[in-house]
């Protein structure tokens, strides 16, 4: 007989699901048999409720994803279709490029916020979805989400009491980013960022931010109009609950500045920075960058030494380690790459160190790199691959 079951812990029922009740449940646990069985049932019982739960987010995400892509402006990349890290790496180096050819100073000041998606306050952004016009029967199924949630911390003391959860979206759960995106585009507009004609002027338009999720980069043709726009954001960022970590907040320029002071803390100006994995420098130079990716490749070689001393390992799978594991480490990033006579030679360089690694042939043997590669049979160089994603990036952005 068919009864119908609701998943446990949800105030309001997605799925309402039919199934049979199986007899073994309640046969006698002396059977050995009936008590695998019964165990194996609960199992599967959990997995589909784990099932649900994820479906249940993903069909929230799916409903959202329309509210995204018409609230969210460009210089937002952060988990959106069709735009990534590498957009706004390019991004980056391209505005720096242009500064540079027209002889413009550029600065440039990179926001850490102090535990940004522990800090989303509940309350807060339900009024913030629904002033971003998200309809109020998908708020309501967001908060059940996280209405009644509790924690209890675990010491070497024994557990704590439990406590009630107001704060922070969930970590690892794939509406998080999005709520935060949400989260964040309010505080931008309350800033005034849009608006104002504070920035970088390029093809007609005003660009002074940049943002992926959280990290957030705020950029102008002064000194003056930087901080003008770090202090509009700083105010509404705390008046929604967000800090920021001056500590980690840095200031890159390629001219003239002074030393800032923020709440007592100065801010560090630096002449590079780890930009979402690249580093960006501040004369806007790809060579120091190609050099490190370079570096970080070899360092990813090496770790792979005992896989590549093994017997048991043939040379085409050792050939597709290189290829899925060395090479993306060194071109993360190559799209906006203006690569020079000298880094293309290192590039090639490294190819060829990296074959050699792999058949344990040092330099000093006399073997020619032709015999080499035919050995090897790459078919493709890293730098043909290269050249392969920047045509790649072409077509994207066309």
């Amino acid at each position: 007989m068919s009864h119908p079951f609701i998943i446990q812990g949800m105030s309001h029922p997605f799925i309402i699901l039919y199934g049979n009740v199986l007899s073994c449940l309640s046969a006698s646990p002396s059977s050995r048999w009936n008590s695998q069985r019964a165990m194996m049932a609960l199992a599967h019982l959990c997995i589909l409720k784990v099932y649900l739960a994820h479906s249940r987010h993903l069909i929230l995400q799916v409903r959202l994803q329309q509210y995204v892509n018409c609230e969210l402006p460009d210089v937002q990349a952060g988990f959106r279709k069709g735009r990534g890290t590498r957009d706004q790496i390019a991004n980056i180096h391209w505005i720096m490029e242009k500064a540079r050819e027209f002889q413009k100073n550029i600065y440039f000041c990179f926001i850490d916020y102090a535990k940004a998606f522990d800090c989303v306050d509940h309350n807060k952004l339900w009024k913030i979805l629904k002033e971003m016009g998200i309809p109020d029967h998908l708020i309501c199924l967001l908060r059940t989400l996280y209405t009644g949630q509790e924690a209890t911390v675990r010491t070497g003391h024994g557990t704590t009491d439990w406590f009630q959860i107001g704060k922070g979206v969930r970590q690892g759960c794939i509406l998080s980013p999005c709520l935060f995106n949400f989260y964040a585009e309010y505080i931008m507009r309350n800033a005034g960022l849009e608006e104002t004609q504070t920035g970088i002027k390029i093809a007609g338009r005003n660009i002074n931010n940049l943002r992926y999720a959280d990290d957030t980069t705020l950029m102008a043709e002064s000194e003056e109009e930087l901080k003008s726009l770090l202090m509009k954001v700083k105010v509404e960022s705390e008046k929604v609950g967000l800090k920021l970590n001056i500590q980690k907040t840095k200031i890159m320029a390629s001219g003239p500045i002074t030393s800032w002071e923020i709440d007592g803390e100065t801010v560090e100006t630096v002449s590079d920075f780890i930009f979402l994995g690249p580093k960006i420098t501040a004369d806007g130079d790809c060579s120091h960058e190609i050099k490190r990716c370079l570096l970080l490749g070899r360092k990813v070689m090496t770790n792979l030494d005992s896989m590549f001393k093994s017997r048991d390992v043939t040379l085409p799978t050792k050939v597709r380690l290189v290829k899925a594991m060395v090479f993306p480490v060194v071109m993360y990033g190559c799209e906006s790459w203006t690569v020079k006579k000298a880094e293309h030679q290192r590039i090639d360089a490294f190819d060829l160190w990296c074959w050699r690694r792999l058949l344990r042939v040092p330099w000093t043997a006399r073997r020619s790199n032709q015999s080499i590669l035919k050995e090897i049979s790459p078919g493709i160089s890293l730098e043909g691959m290269m050249l392969k994603l920047k045509l790649q990036y072409f077509g994207h952005l066309m």
